[in-house]
C-alpha cells in the first residue's frame, strides 16, 4: 500500500469534475436543480478536498517534485508522450485556486443561474471546464498540458455562448474560440521547436537537459531556436490570457453568465499563459530577447487595457478590462524575471477579481438584469453585503495596505523597478496603470453604490441576493484581505514566506534582488509609499468627480470629447481588425476558395462530368429506335470499323493481323 495514496493517484483530482460534467450532461434534463447541484458542487467539492490532501501529503513526503508516470499516451520512435502528472510548488499554488475558488464560484452559481433555461447544461460545463483546467496545471510535460489547454478554450467557447439564441453571446463564443486558436497555432509551433531542440517536450527532460546546463556554449546553437520556442510559446500565452494583440475576445465574453466571467476570465483560464510562462521559466531566461518581449507586452497590455477601463459604463466590461490590465502586471513581472511575485499577483487576483465579478453579479441579480452603471447609484444601504464585499475586493486590487493586491502589487512594481532592462520605463507606466486602476475602480464604486439612485425605484426593487450567493462573496472577502499576508514579513526585515514557498522551483531563476535587507528594503519602502499614494490619488480623483462634483466628470467628458470618445470606442481596435483582418479575409473565402475553387472549380469539375455523361448518354439513346432498318446499318457500320481496326489500324507500325501472325 502506497505511503501517500492521493499522490500515487492524482488523477482522481481531475477525474471527478470529469464525471460531474458527464453526470450531468446525461442525465441532468431529467432532474430537478437539487440533484445537478449535488452532482456539481459535490464533484468539485471532493476535488478540492482531494487537493488539498495531495498537498498535505506533498509536504509532509519532503519533496521538491513529485512526478508520476501513469500510462503511455503516444510513443512513435524514441518520442514519448504519457499521461504524466506532477505536483510541485507552483502546482500547489494552481490546483488550490483552481479547485479552491472554482468550488465558491459553483455554489454562487446554484443561486445565480437558479431560475435559467439549460441548468443542468450550464454546470456541465462548469465541471467540465475545471477538468480540463486540472489537466492543464498538473500535466508533466508540454503534450498533455496542450490538451488540457485546448479543453477549457472549448469550455470557454460553450460557457460564453452559453445563451447561444442571443446573436451577441454566439458571436462572442465565436470570437474568443478563433482568437484563442490563432495565439494556439504559435504555441503549436513553439513546443515543435522545443521537439526538434531536445527531442522532447517532458518538462524534466527538458529543463534538466545538458544542453541547457551548458549554457552557453552548448545551446550555442540552439540560441535562435529557443528563443523563437519562448516566442511562440508567448504567442499562445497572450492568446489565452489576452494580451496585446489577442485580448480582443475577453471584453466580449462578459456576454456569458456573471459566474462564467468570475471562474474563467478572472480566476483560472486567463491566467494558464501566466502559469505556462512561470512553468517554462528556465526557457525563458536562457532567451533574454523573449523575456524582454513579455515584459514590453506586459507592460503595454496593462497601461492600454487601464484607459479603456476609465469610461466604460457597463459594469462587467470595466472588470473585463481591468483583467486584462492585471494579467499584464502578471506577464511584466514573469518578463523581468520575478517569477513569484507574477504567481503571487495570480492567487490575489484569483481571490479579488473572482469577488468583484460575483458582487457585480449580485449588483445586476438586484437591479433585474441592469448593467449599466449611469443607470444605478445609492445602493450601498439597500444591498450592504454587496457593497461591503464589492469594497473590499476594491481596495485589494487598488492596492491599499494592508489588502492582498498592496503585497503582490508591490512586489511586481519594485521588481520593475530593479529591471536592468528598461527598468525605469517599465516602473512608470506600472505606477500609471497602478493610478489608473484606483481611479476607474473606485469610478465603479462611486456610480453604482453612492449618490442618487438613477433609477426608477417603481419598476426596479432592489434587494439583496441569498445566501447561496452571498456565503461565497464573504469567504473572498476574506481571501482577498489576508491572501497576501504571506508576504506581512518582509515589511518587518522578515523572510517573505511566498517567495521562500516558491523558491525550489524558480530556484537561481529570480533576477530580482529580494527586499528585507539593507539598502534594497528602504528601497522598497519608499516604493510602496509611493504605490500606496499614487492609489490615494485615484481615490481621490474620483471621489472629486463622480461624487462631490459629478457635473465636472460631464465638462471633462465634452471638453475631451475626441479622446472620450476613442477610449469609449476601445481605440477602434475591433473596428480596425475587421477592416484590415475579417472582411479581407471574407472577401477571400467568398470570392477565390467558394465561388473561384469550390463552385467553379470542384463542383464545376464534378458538374461538367456529370453532364458530359448525359449528353454521351442522350446520344447513345438515338440508336435504340426500335427500326429494323436502322439496326442494320449499325451493324454494317460497327463491321466496318473492327475490320478497319483489325486490317489497318498501326500499332508499332504493324496491324492487328501482323501482330497476331
Amino acid at each position: 500500500m502506497p505511503t501517500h495514496p492521493m499522490l500515487e493517484y492524482l488523477w482522481i483530482i481531475p477525474l471527478l469534475p470529469l464525471l460531474g460534467s458527464a453526470v450531468n450532461g446525461l442525465f441532468g434534463a431529467k432532474w430537478p436543480n437539487k440533484i445537478v447541484n449535488g452532482v456539481a458542487i459535490g464533484s468539485t467539492g471532493l476535488s478540492f478536498l482531494c487537493a488539498l490532501e495531495a498537498v498535505r501529503e506533498f509536504f509532509e513526503s519532503g519533496q521538491v517534485l513529485f512526478r508520476k508516470e501513469f500510462f503511455t499516451w503516444i510513443a512513435a520512435g524514441n518520442f514519448r508522450a504519457g499521461f504524466d502528472l506532477q505536483m510541485d510548488q507552483l502546482t500547489v499554488v494552481m490546483v488550490l485556486v483552481v479547485t479552491g475558488v472554482g468550488w465558491l464560484i459553483h455554489i454562487y452559481a446554484t443561486g445565480y443561474m437558479a431560475h435559467e433555461g439549460g441548468y443542468y447544461r450550464f454546470f456541465s460545463y462548469l465541471n467540465l471546464f475545471m477538468f480540463f483546467m486540472l489537466i492543464l496545471v498538473l500535466a508533466a510535460n508540454y503534450v498533455l498540458l496542450f490538451v488540457g489547454w485546448e479543453g477549457v478554450g472549448l469550455a470557454s467557447y460553450l460557457l460564453i455562448g452559453f445563451y447561444f439564441l442571443k446573436k451577441s453571446a454566439s458571436d462572442a463564443g465565436k470570437k474568443a474560440f478563433i482568437v484563442n486558436r490563432i495565439g494556439d497555432f504559435g504555441f503549436m509551433l513553439g513546443m515543435f521547436l522545443l521537439f526538434r531542440a531536445f527531442h522532447t517536450l517532458d518538462f524534466q527532460a527538458i529543463f534538466t537537459s545538458s544542453t541547457l546546463r551548458g549554457w552557453p556554449v552548448e545551446l550555442s546553437e540552439h540560441l535562435g531556436t529557443l528563443t523563437f520556442a519562448c516566442l511562440l510559446i508567448f504567442m499562445g500565452a497572450c492568446g489565452k490570457s489576452a494580451q496585446l494583440p489577442l485580448y480582443v475576445w475577453l471584453p466580449d465574453a462578459m456576454e456569458g453568465p456573471t459566474p462564467v466571467s468570475a471562474l474563467i476570465h478572472a480566476a483560472t483560464m486567463v491566467t494558464a499563459g501566466v502559469y505556462v510562462v512561470a512553468r517554462s521559466h528556465i526557457l525563458f531566461t536562457h532567451a533574454p530577447t523573449a523575456m524582454l518581449v513579455v515584459a514590453i507586452v506586459g507592460c503595454a497590455t496593462a497601461f492600454f487595457a487601464a484607459t479603456i477601463g476609465l469610461v466604460q459604463t457597463d459594469i462587467k466590461k470595466v472588470l473585463a478590462y481591468s483583467t486584462v490590465s492585471q494579467l499584464g502586471y502578471m506577464f511584466l513581472a514573469c518578463g523581468v524575471g520575478a517569477f513569484s511575485a507574477g504567481i503571487f499577483h495570480l492567487m490575489t487576483h484569483a481571490f479579488f477579481k473572482a469577488l468583484l465579478f460575483l458582487a457585480a453579479g449580485s449588483v445586476i441579480h438586484a437591479m433585474g438584469g441592469e448593467q449599466d452603471m449611469n443607470r444605478m447609484g445609492g445602493l450601498s444601504k439597500k444591498i450592504r453585503w454587496t457593497y461591503g464585499t464589492m469594497l473590499v475586493a476594491t481596495f485589494a486590487i487598488t492596492g491599499i495596505p494592508f489588502f492582498a493586491g498592496f503585497f503582490s502589487k508591490d512586489a511586481i512594481l519594485f521588481a520593475a523597478f530593479q529591471s536592468q532592462t528598461g527598468g525605469t520605463v517599465l516602473y512608470a507606466f506600472g505606477l500609471l496603470t497602478a493610478l489608473l486602476t484606483s481611479f476607474y475602480m473606485f469610478r465603479l464604486i462611486f456610480l453604482t453604490f453612492n449618490g442618487r439612485p438613477r433609477f426608477d425605484e417603481h419598476h426596479v426593487h432592489v434587494h439583496e441576493s441569498p445566501w447561496s450567493m452571498l456565503g461565497p462573496l464573504v469567504i473572498l472577502a476574506v481571501l482577498s484581505t489576508i491572501g497576501g499576508w504571506f508576504a506581512l514579513p518582509a515589511f518587518f526585515q522578515g523572510p517573505d514566506h511566498f517567495a521562500n514557498f516558491l523558491a525550489p522551483v524558480f530556484v537561481g531563476h529570480e533576477s530580482a534582488e529580494a527586499a528585507g535587507e539593507g539598502a534594497a528594503y528602504q528601497l522598497e519602502m519608499i516604493l510602496a509609499g509611493v504605490a500606496v499614494s499614487t492609489a490615494l490619488i485615484g481615490l481621490g480623483v474620483a471621489y472629486w468627480l463622480y461624487l462631490k462634483r459629478p457635473e465636472k466628470a460631464d465638462g471633462l467628458a465634452k471638453s475631451m470629447k475626441p479622446v472620450y470618445t476613442t477610449l469609449l470606442n476601445k481605440y477602434y481596435v475591433d473596428e480596425l481588425y475587421a477592416a484590415v483582418v475579417v472582411k479581407p479575409l471574407m472577401w477571400i473565402s467568398t470570392n477565390v476558395l467558394w465561388k473561384t475553387a469550390d463552385v467553379a472549380g470542384i463542383d464545376g469539375a464534378v458538374n461538367g462530368i456529370a453532364s458530359g455523361a448525359t449528353a454521351i448518354g442522350d446520344g447513345v439513346r438515338h440508336t435504340q429506335s426500335g427500326n429494323t432498318r436502322s439496326y442494320a446499318v449499325w451493324v454494317v457500320v460497327g463491321a466496318l470499323v473492327v475490320i478497319a481496326v483489325v486490317f489497318f489500324w498501326p500499332f508499332g507500325g504493324k496491324s492487328v493481323l501482323g501482330m497476331v501472325r
